[in-house]
């Protein structure tokens, strides 16, 4: 007995020791990204591939907090992928004006543009106040130019002007100072530039709407006194939907072809709105909810940056925080979905793909940028306190954008398959790896028929007497019909339910344990349990410390389950899709 309870504290400890080394080396962790320097606050580190090949990043730091006094904007340069960086150059000074909010763009001829937001007229109080307030949202939108591949600056700051519109003159200032900023990175189209910024109403970051900075010579035109910019929509107002509350903010566009331009932003309702401009900026649809392509579920973020991308390849990313919370938590982790261009210019989205996380879920990365070079791609966040960049898994990304097509089903990793029909025995023995944790977690797909939903049908079971094991079975949750999935490891016990169904007839569904990241998901007839209007999310959250889940040596399959597969690993979304798609 004292020699397999030794065994069985063997067998624990070393259970935690593998799910640690999973996580310390796993890539989507954001402490295994490679570290930008900065002061103490930092933000938007967003990288411009040079014409040398070289990276130069740009970015929002300050020795204090967000929006606290000399706050500026620096430029790094880096020869090797982000690995080491040269020293910071300050594009405008610590102990100047407050400079926010850097974001570049690359000339077809090589020349580097950095626009920014800047206190020009050192506006640091609001009308009748003498209060110090914020100044980092409000006041010039300017830029500095590179010709030499990042390495130096343009001496000179210049202006761009924005029209004073209707929100302007309903701001504390009465439209003689501005108050806005842009998360976004500038792009190009037909020979245009097009940069989107938010116009804000009300101070702080109030009655927020969207705005393009257009220029039609920027990209050929070497003399900045001679570069034409004009503020669109045409009109008073800018792009906002009034049933969508106060909070609109964070626009940033891509142009998908023709004079099609495609804009998405933040808001504070659970989800991100899309709007489409078919005249190069001119108008603009009214924003709706960004859907995914199956269904037209809308997706689901915070009051987070909605952050959208464009490849080479003419193919969208789109990061977002799959979490339907409406304040400014939420933001771990992060997921990826891949866009599929519509016939009237809208991109539709798959089904979403974890990117990054950090163990501690209380930490925030948002304000990414994505860098694509040679083929490859990166990732940038930031978490206000350090910025990083994390190398991306193509793979990852073609699954993302094969959803559609995809019915290949995964092998890496499989150890069982079960076949009703091929005359298989519904008692099979387990293979051993199955319940371990050194692959970062496990993944169980089955296909069922059932003639009705009642709770307390098992489907799939690994669990002995002791409880220790998985158990898969029909549940109830606020007398909604639910699957559930039951994990214990001898010591913990966790639980957790795909949305709501009737369940009746053939369904799919595969329950992916992450517990590298700590996350449990659904996938349900190909698409991510997301929690609908029941739950602010559909993935629930792993204990760090849980161990092997192991159970009894032979599995309990239902009569009523057609095909079963069991992996040693957590299998991606678009693996749990392309499953479905090929059952």
């Amino acid at each position: 007995m004292r020699f397999l309870f030794a065994l069985f504290c063997f067998s624990m400890a070393a259970s935690a020791a593998d799910i640690r080394a999973v996580r310390a080396a796993d890539p989507r962790n954001i402490a295994n990204g490679f570290r930008i320097p900065a002061e103490s606050y930092v933000d938007q580190p967003y990288v411009a591939v040079a014409k040398d090949g070289a990276w130069v990043c740009v970015l929002t730091t300050g020795k204090g907090l967000e929006g606290q006094q000399g706050q500026h904007v620096i430029a790094l340069r880096s020869e090797d992928k982000g690995k080491t960086w040269d020293a910071a150059q300050d594009l405008e000074p610590a102990d100047g004006p407050d400079a926010s909010w850097a974001t570049p763009f690359v000339t077809p001829y090589g020349r580097i543009y950095v626009f920014y937001v800047y206190n020009g007229d050192q506006v640091v109080t609001l009308p009748g106040s003498d209060r110090r307030v914020r100044s980092d949202t409000h006041g010039w939108l300017v830029y500095r130019y590179s010709d030499d591949n990042g390495k130096t600056w343009s001496a000179q700051r210049h202006r761009v002007p924005l029209r004073v519109t209707s929100v302007d003159r309903g701001n504390p200032w009465q439209g003689t100072v501005i108050h806005f900023w842009t998360i976004d990175k500038p792009s190009s189209q037909n020979g245009k530039f097009y940069l989107a910024l938010t116009k804000l109403g009300r101070f702080f970051m109030k009655r927020g709407e969207g705005w393009i900075v257009e220029s039609a010579n920027l990209l050929t035109e070497r003399d900045p006194d001679k570069i034409a910019f004009r503020l669109l929509p045409e009109g008073d107002d800018g792009v906002r939907n009034p049933s969508f509350g106060d909070v609109q903010e964070e626009f940033n566009l891509v142009p998908s072809g023709g004079d099609n331009l495609y804009l998405v932003n933040r808001l504070a309702e659970g989800f991100p709105a899309q709007s489409v401009s078919t005249n190069g900026g001119v108008a603009w649809s009214q924003p709706a909810p960004v859907v995914y392509a199956q269904g037209g579920r809308p997706l689901k973020t915070p009051r987070a940056c909605t952050k959208l991308f464009k490849t080479s390849e003419d193919r969208y990313l789109l990061w977002f925080h799959n979490h339907g919370g409406k304040g400014w938590s939420g933001r771990n982790p992060a997921f990826l979905a891949g866009g599929v261009e519509t016939v009237d210019g809208e991109i539709h989205w798959s089904e979403p793909e974890l990117v990054l996380f950090d163990p501690t879920p209380s930490v925030r990365m948002s304000y990414p940028d994505l860098i694509e070079q040679d083929g490859r791609f990166w990732i940038t966040e930031s978490q206000k306190t350090a910025a990083r960049v994390h190398p991306l898994d193509r793979s990852l990304l073609e699954g993302l954008w094969a959803q559609g097509t995809n019915r290949t089903v995964a092998t890496e990793g499989l150890v069982l398959e079960y076949k009703a029909d091929a005359g298989a025995s519904n008692s099979p023995t387990l293979p051993f790896s199955f319940g371990q944790l050194a692959k970062g977690g496990l993944s169980v797909e089955l296909a069922f028929s059932l003639e009705s939903a009642a709770p307390g049908q098992t489907l799939f079971s690994t669990q002995g007497k002791s409880g220790k094991g998985i158990r898969i079975a029909t549940d109830s949750v606020a007398g909604e019909p639910v699957l559930s999935l039951r994990m214990n490891d001898g010591v913990r016990c966790v639980e957790w339910q795909s949305d709501a169904d009737s369940f009746e007839g053939v369904h799919h569904v595969v329950f992916i344990a992450d517990f590298s990241a700590g996350v449990v998901s659904v996938i349900l007839d190909g698409r991510f349990c997301d929690g609908g209007a029941a739950r602010e999310q559909g993935w629930g959250r792993l204990p760090a410390d849980m161990h092997d889940i192991k159970g009894a040596f032979q599995a309990e399959i239902s009569p009523k389950v057609s095909l079963l597969r069991l992996y040693d690993r957590p299998l991606r979304t678009s693996e749990a899709v392309a499953a479905w798609r090929g059952k």
